[in-house]
């Protein structure tokens, strides 16, 4: 199975991923996860870090010449910004105790994010001590992670692709969805959305936001196209694919909503008008013939294209500060500190689901399908779906 572990703070010298589970003989390179992660800094909208800030990845462990070992996979994201200011952020998030903060700490802290309630749980009295960790900048390696997943579920035939369906009030045209090879079309577009009509009526809303100092959340869809079915169960609450992959995507920073398929509007709908009517044909065997349940029923992929969609809200942390608060030491009342910032993120939030999705499936891909090798792996993947198509109720 498919297990990894992030480390690093926003401003440290870098993020780290050790990924576990993933078999030998996959091809890998650093370019592959460089890459992924230029896509991960797209989008209108997006602050002035994106611009400057260069991702520059090591492997550390678990890839020779190559390819995968089969041992943990260990990636190094260092962060330009640490070496091009180490006088700032070298002493400022130093771990040596001699250095001290080198800035008053930051008290009065933001509604909407991490800092009051980290600061509470942990004993905190400075908010960098929580908002450094709860920084968005951590999904860097998370798709690192989701790179290399992503390139395990190719050799299976599963491809993953998201975009932008709504931004502030604007939404595209319900039910276009792009399919593998629309991916460079959609990064192509400034807020990463195939409606043309929609990405433009986005961008003005982003751009009234931003001269209002104001931010936008939105909604990202991510599909992916080749899933086999029989991942997941419904045996287990634990082993249900739409909970995974909930989970998965519902840990991303500022997400605040998730559903598979068109699980918010079918709960509107009568019994009648919210299901996959289902389908047979000797040439392409059993086909739904809608999306509504998001390519997962009882927990287990139907062999339709999985379909998930997050929320995420509008980010916290303004450009012109303006939600009340109060400073934590002194009590008074005040407005929040000003940390830099993005007008919206939700270009990027989809790249980062779209990896957030490979990395659940790469686990039930995985579980379901084993191999000590890619090669093993291909093997089981491809006498299943023999079996299923030779078997009494067929493929």
């Amino acid at each position: 199975m498919i297990r990894f572990l992030t480390a690093g703070e926003s401003h440290g010298p870098a993020l780290v991923v050790v990924l576990e589970g993933v078999p030998a003989g996959l091809e890998l390179s650093t370019d592959e996860v460089a890459s992924e992660l230029a896509r991960r800094r797209l989008g209108y909208g997006r602050g002035p870090r994106m611009r400057f800030e260069q991702d520059v990845v090591s492997f550390v462990g678990g890839v020779r010449h190559g390819r995968t070992l089969g041992s943990p996979i260990a990636i190094e994201v260092a962060n330009t910004e640490w070496t091009r200011n180490p006088d700032k952020w070298g002493t400022e998030m130093s771990p040596a105790a001699d250095d001290g903060p080198t800035r008053a700490p930051l008290t009065q802290i933001r509604p909407g994010h991490a800092d009051l309630a980290g600061m509470q749980k942990y004993g905190f009295t400075d908010a960098r001590d929580v908002l450094e960790r709860a920084s968005a900048r951590e999904t860097a390696a998370r798709v690192a992670a989701g790179t290399i997943a992503k390139g395990l579920l190719a050799a299976i035939g599963v491809q993953i692709v998201s975009h932008v369906v709504q931004m502030g009030s604007a939404r595209a045209t319900a039910g276009r969805r792009p399919l593998p090879d629309d991916l460079d079309r959609v990064d192509a577009n400034e807020v990463r959305c195939l409606d043309e009509a929609a990405a433009a009526a986005m961008v003005e809303e982003i751009k009234v936001a931003a001269r209002d100092g104001d931010s936008l959340g939105g909604v990202v869809e991510v599909v992916a196209y080749g899933v086999p079915v029989g991942l997941g169960s419904h045996v287990h609450w634990d082993r249900k694919l739409d909970a995974a992959l909930a989970r998965s995507v519902m840990s991303i920073q500022a997400v605040k909503g998730v559903e598979i398929g068109d699980g918010f509007e079918v709960a509107g709908r009568r019994g009648s008008e919210a299901h996959d009517a289902v389908t047979w044909s000797a040439d392409g065997g059993y086909q739904r013939s809608s999306s509504l349940a998001g390519g997962v029923e009882g927990g287990i992929s139907t062999g339709e294209p999985v379909v998930v969609r997050a929320a995420m809200k509008p980010l916290a942390t303004l450009n012109r500060p303006s939600l009340a608060t109060v400073d934590v030491l002194s009590k008074e009342a005040g407005v929040s500190f000003k940390e830099r910032t993005d007008v919206t993120a939700v270009p990027a939030c989809g790249v980062v689901a779209e990896h957030m999705v490979a990395l659940a499936l790469a686990d039930e891909v995985t579980r379901k399908f084993g191999g000590d090798s890619v090669d093993e792996l291909v093997r089981n993947h491809r006498g299943f779906l023999q079996a299923l198509a030779d078997g009494p109720v067929g493929a």
